[in-house]
């Protein structure tokens, strides 16, 4: 926040054409050391150190240190911080932190979905409260789609449903909008990668909802080759999918 906060935000380019702040190195070498000291026996993947990465695991932490860099770079205030739990395959738990909306999501020691009200201390817990996903009304449904990756293929395929409410949202926070009942389905046919899903997808399984592979329905697994996911469909039970 520091660095958000500042007058101007500088970057750089990575190979695969997305931008890199200090602050994503920053917070990607103050989550990976705790993790470590937290958790000594669990491989720990960031995003900033994927490409070191010469093995696949069965259960590992995957974190992105910000994500939504370029809502952070515009200052529209919707990044994320995402820390998950990954157990042979599946995201089990999760944390969601977006620090200039004061919003935090995650599941607890029993694995259930929550979100925490400001001010957050940390070794204060603040007033938490349970999350669910709302039952939908497939004639009135409320889409949630990518701020700053919308195309004509989304908008497409959005208009194949009842749509009562269409908005955007920035990073992981579009998973936990489903999970706390705001939004019903969030289609996404770009590039994402595990460390951009994974902790909202466990948010959003703990709290009723699913996240399925675009063209085959199955679930959207973990520890994949390079980590790149397919074309997905994050969704509440209840959504009526369209082909």
């Amino acid at each position: 926040m520091e660095i958000y906060n500042s007058e101007s935000v500088s970057f750089e380019t990575k190979a695969d054409d997305s931008p890199v702040t200090i602050a994503d190195k920053a917070a990607d070498r103050i989550i990976f050391a705790g993790l470590k000291q937290a958790f000594p026996a669990l491989p720990v993947v960031t995003e900033e150190q994927a490409s070191s990465q010469t093995k696949q695991h069965d259960t590992f932490l995957i974190v992105d240190p910000l994500d939504g860099t370029k809502e952070f770079i515009k200052k529209t205030a919707e990044f994320t911080v995402n820390i998950a739990l990954i157990e042979n395959g599946v995201p089990t738990r999760g944390i969601v932190y977006a620090p200039a909306i004061e919003r935090l999501f995650y599941t607890d020691a029993k694995g259930q979905p929550v979100e925490e009200q400001a001010p957050f201390e940390e070794k204060a817990l603040g007033r938490v409260s349970p999350i669910s996903v709302k039952s939908p009304d497939n004639e009135a449904l409320i889409v949630v789609a990518s701020k700053s990756h919308r195309d004509q293929d989304i908008d497409a395929y959005i208009s194949k449903y009842s749509v009562a409410k269409s908005t955007s949202a920035g990073s992981s926070l579009k998973f936990c909008l489903l999970a706390a009942g705001e939004a019903d389905f969030y289609p996404r046919l770009g590039r994402t990668m595990e460390w951009d899903t994974a902790a909202g997808h466990a948010i959003l399984s703990a709290a009723g909802g699913a996240v399925v592979q675009f063209n085959t329905l199955s679930p959207l697994e973990y520890g994949k080759f390079n980590y790149e996911n397919p074309h997905f469909i994050a969704l509440v039970e209840g959504v009526s999918l369209k082909s």
